[in-house]
């Protein structure tokens, strides 16, 4: 039997997201999203349901996450589902949970929260507005070669 497992989500970060860096240095983000279903009722009333999802996101995307992202943002989010199990050290008990881990991460509308396209609007002064991947079967969310790196923090890092 085949395997299939794609997950494509479109919702608002519930918080800003958590950048970390493993011990050989490649950047994680955990971020929280919540993407909201309208549906009517059986008496014709609109009613919402919210669901709240946890994401990882690795690597540089994981880096421009971190950096143009905040809470409320919207985003489209392109990955897999994942299954972490562990036994609570309190209880005991085994516990489980469903997250999902991204593959890509398009920022949609403007750092500001206003409307806008897929690359993210109008930066605010003094901050880059991030870029969109090209349409084609690119998936680096890299800025462009011609922009200079930031500074490193840490003079460990090797570039």
């Amino acid at each position: 039997m085949a395997n299939f497992n794609k997950v494509l989500l479109m919702g608002n970060l519930t918080r800003d997201p958590e950048v970390r860096y493993t011990p050989k240095g490649t950047a994680v983000a955990e971020l929280g999203i919540a993407v909201n279903r309208i549906y009517s009722g059986e008496n014709g009333e609109k009613r919402e349901e919210v669901t709240f999802v946890d994401v990882t996101v690795w690597g540089r995307t994981a880096e421009n996450v971190g950096e143009y992202l905040k809470k409320g943002r919207p985003v489209f989010i392109e990955g897999r589902l994942q299954l972490d199990s562990w036994e609570d050290k309190t209880s005991g008990q085994k516990r489980n949970k469903l997250k999902v881990v991204a593959d890509n991460v398009q920022f949609l509308g403007s750092p500001r929260g206003g409307a806008g396209g897929a690359s993210g609007g109008e930066p605010d002064e003094g901050e880059e507005a991030p870029r969109s991947r090209p349409s084609g079967g690119g998936r680096s969310s890299a800025p462009p070669k011609n922009t200079p790196p930031s500074p490193p923090d840490d003079d460990d890092i090797p570039f």
